[in-house]
């Protein structure tokens, strides 16, 4: 009963998001409330426990490094066996994964004209890992769900380095970017906490088994929460920007998605991997690239990928909702 309910509850992730995001805009003080007594409650009870390298200052960032938590606990030694079994495939979309994305939202940028604050957010965006939220969308779909979890796996171990660093190339000349800040940030919300749940899993195996599916959903349910912050936040700049921000994410989401099956149809791989390749390039892993903007640039920089969360959940929903009634196994590689 309660797996039926939370594969339910996860299957419809965007309806969520979209709810909870309008719930946001009209009474932004729930969230803010929120927001305030988690952040007092991680302050006087976890970061007491835990060593000052783990310490995260606001609570937002907890949310986050929850979430990563999340998904940790629901991988095995096997994941990084599979990774290991095909280099290949992973390489090419981890490449594709650090170059469509970027490139895509510099050239937006540069054609739209954003303002600096805008334009970082909208990088940062385009330069985070893939989303936690494409390997269940890529199970709903029928579409390649362990190659899914490999790419999402590797781009966040490389992350660290690449999101701050693609950051620091494509955007440096707007703002300044905190390039170590960036580093730290990203090893402590997502590094991390994706090894320990990782190693609760490992070692406590059988015994969190009937638990395992609450994880994902737990992550599902921080990533809704921080894009309703994040609107609730700026409720009074969202009517000024968004139909910019709206338009230039509405871009790069589809121009990743059209990519990522496109380098999958030049690899010549198996339809399945194509569409996981669709919905990985083409969701980012925005609830980090809004938690970095709002620790290091300003909640200004955060409103393209609260946005972006919503665009790409919403493509991706539809897309898995046509790819799962037409499955890769009735159809021909020549779809």
């Amino acid at each position: 009963m309660l797996k039926k309910a939370l594969d339910f509850y996860m299957k419809y992730f965007a309806v969520w998001v979209v709810t909870f995001g309008v719930v946001a805009y009209f009474w932004p003080e729930v969230f803010l409330t929120l927001e305030e007594k988690m952040a007092w409650f991680f302050a006087v009870t976890i970061e007491r426990i835990l060593p000052r390298a783990l310490r995260l200052e606001k609570g937002m960032n907890w949310f986050f490094a929850l979430t990563m938590f999340g998904i940790g606990a629901v991988l095995q030694i096997e994941d990084f066996k599979r990774i290991a079994k095909r280099p290949a495939i992973v390489l090419i979309g981890s490449a594709a994964q650090f170059s469509i994305m970027p490139l895509g939202s510099f050239v937006l940028v540069k054609l739209f004209g954003l303002p600096p604050e805008i334009a970082v957010g909208l990088i940062l965006t385009g330069s985070a890992p893939g989303a936690m939220a494409s390997n269940v969308m890529c199970y709903i779909a029928k579409a390649d769900t362990a190659y899914s979890v490999s790419l999402t796996t590797v781009s966040t171990l490389l992350c660290p380095l690449l999101t701050p660093g693609l950051t620091f190339l494509l955007a440096g000349s707007r703002l300044e970017i905190p390039f170590w800040e960036m580093v730290l940030s990203v090893i402590k919300m997502v590094i991390l906490p994706l090894f320990i749940g990782f190693g609760v899993r490992h070692y406590l195996k059988e015994k969190i088994e009937k638990v395992l599916p609450i994880f994902p959903a737990i992550s599902v349910t921080f990533i809704i929460f921080i894009c309703s912050m994040v609107i609730a936040l700026n409720k009074n700049r969202l009517g000024q920007v968004t139909e910019f921000v709206l338009i230039t994410a509405v871009i790069l989401n589809l121009y990743g998605m059209f990519c990522g099956y496109g380098i999958g149809s030049a690899f010549r791989m198996e339809l399945r991997r194509r569409r996981t390749l669709s919905i990985e390039i083409g969701m980012q892993n925005a609830g980090l690239g809004t938690v970095l903007a709002l620790e290091h640039f300003g909640e200004q920089a955060a409103i393209p990928a609260a946005i972006f969360v919503f665009i790409c959940i919403i493509t991706a929903s539809v897309m898995a909702e046509i790819w799962q009634k037409k499955p890769a196994e009735t159809l021909t590689s020549a779809e």
